[in-house]
């Protein structure tokens, strides 16, 4: 039977000659050892939520779903100690009862807990950084089987490194987080005019814990997002509000009126007017990672770059009025990062606005992303590692200050490339 493996989207997809499902940190120098014994490249599939091709090979690929256990708490620290296949939403349930939670997560939440940091996954909130800052410690596996423990302490280069590392440095095997206290969000979903919103800007972004917004290209309105703290009991709506509202609406009859307007372009301006019309007020009282995360049944591939935060009102016109030229139905997304010191993070050394554009499944993206590139190209903007972009190492490279250090730490930790394929090539370039 033939070995296969494809993404969360179903348009990135390859065929190894093998793949591996290790349990135990032993089993992963193991599936190591037969692929240096095979000459194989290795790379590492977490949940498959990237778009890019960043996972794909003809050599051996390792998925980690088993190894997803919560080795230790530390309660009073507020240290967590995972395996690198647990996800993000499975380490918030169990972390709940105990008192801790994730300080910031993006929207959706079953992304393993190191393919989301190695790829800078965040969420949204002008003084919260992105999801691999909370990486204390990284214990990563090299191309011979042996473990090193990167920290502040051991190894200053190679942990900013390695939090957000794109699978080029060897395989994540634990990672010690820095969690939060448990805390209730009060989530408030409102429509207000776009240009109301970017008018004043600063006060939403910088009044609200957490502030994001949707837009369509052919409505007036923003869909906002506020999340903030309460000292309020949660309030769990009924099941059968969820489902109406996050599965019928939102996914169900959303993913039908995609499927119209992919056979009549010509019915978008409409479906997206009345897709924000019908993003009323709504308001949540619940933990944070049920307020955080929302269930994404249709499928889509995305693009978001990360852009200075003084050029979030110039880049989110100019992309909302290039989206009108185009024949696509879904949203835009808008939020907002603090600066942090990974090497590669999109984020990093600079307060950051992340826009991100999408396309509905069977529909053509690459001009749509293209023409939405070269806006982003003169904010000097940065991808986010796990959605589509059409960048180069010689591209890249101009607009991280510290590439050549990541650089340094890739040879070192793995010289003879192992841990490589075409994309990694072409987005990080050659070894040396």
């Amino acid at each position: 039977m033939t070995n296969s493996w494809a993404n969360w989207a179903g348009d990135q997809g390859c065929s190894p000659a093998a793949i591996a499902d290790p349990g135990t940190p032993e089993e992963v120098a193991a599936v190591l050892a037969r692929a240096e014994a095979a000459g194989h490249t290795v790379r590492v599939a977490g949940s498959g939520h990237s778009f890019t091709d960043t996972v794909l090979t003809d050599g051996t690929l390792m998925r980690l779903n088993k190894l997803d256990k919560i080795l230790s708490v530390d309660r009073a620290a507020g240290l967590v100690r995972v395996e690198a296949g647990a996800t993000l939403n499975a380490v918030s349930n169990a972390l709940h009862p105990m008192g801790l939670a994730f300080p910031n997560l993006g929207d959706i939440d079953v992304q393993s807990v190191a393919g989301a940091t190695a790829t800078g996954t965040h969420g949204t909130g002008a003084k919260l950084q992105n999801l691999s800052a909370a990486l204390q410690s990284v214990e990563l596996m090299l191309a011979d089987g042996s473990r090193v423990e990167l920290n502040e302490q051991t190894d200053p280069d190679g942990w900013r490194a390695a939090r957000v590392n794109v699978g080029a440095l060897g395989v994540v095997t634990a990672l010690t987080l820095q969690m939060a206290p448990s805390f209730v969000l009060e989530g408030v979903e409102r429509p207000l005019p776009v240009e109301e919103v970017l008018e004043d800007l600063d006060t939403y972004v910088d009044g609200n814990e957490h502030f994001e917004f949707y837009m369509f290209a052919h409505s007036p309105l923003a869909m906002t997002k506020r999340n903030n703290r309460v000292q309020l009991p949660e309030q769990p709506r009924g099941k059968a509000v969820d489902w109406f509202s996050d599965i019928l609406l939102s996914n169900y009859t959303f993913d039908a009126l995609c499927k119209l307007t992919r056979r009549s372009s010509s019915l978008i301006p409409y479906v997206q007017r009345a897709a924000a019309f019908a993003g009323s007020y709504r308001r949540q009282v619940e933990r944070s990672y049920r307020v955080f995360a929302t269930t994404r049944l249709f499928r889509f591939t995305e693009m978001e770059y990360a852009i200075p935060r003084e050029h979030s009102v110039d880049a989110i016109r100019e992309i909302k009025d290039l989206a009108k030229h185009f024949d696509t139905v879904m949203p835009i997304e808008v939020r907002w990062v603090a600066p942090d010191d990974a090497f590669l993070s999109p984020a990093g050394g600079r307060e950051t606005c992340y826009i991100a554009v999408h396309q509905y499944q069977g529909m053509d993206y690459e001009p749509y992303f293209r023409a939405c590139e070269r806006v982003f190209d003169r904010y000097n903007g940065r991808p986010h590692w796990g959605k589509r972009h059409f960048q180069t190492a010689e591209t890249l490279s101009r607009r991280y200050p510290e590439w050549e250090k990541f650089a340094d730490v890739r040879k070192r930790f793995d010289p003879q490339g192992r841990f490589t394929n075409a994309y990694i090539e072409r987005v990080l370039g050659p070894i040396g």
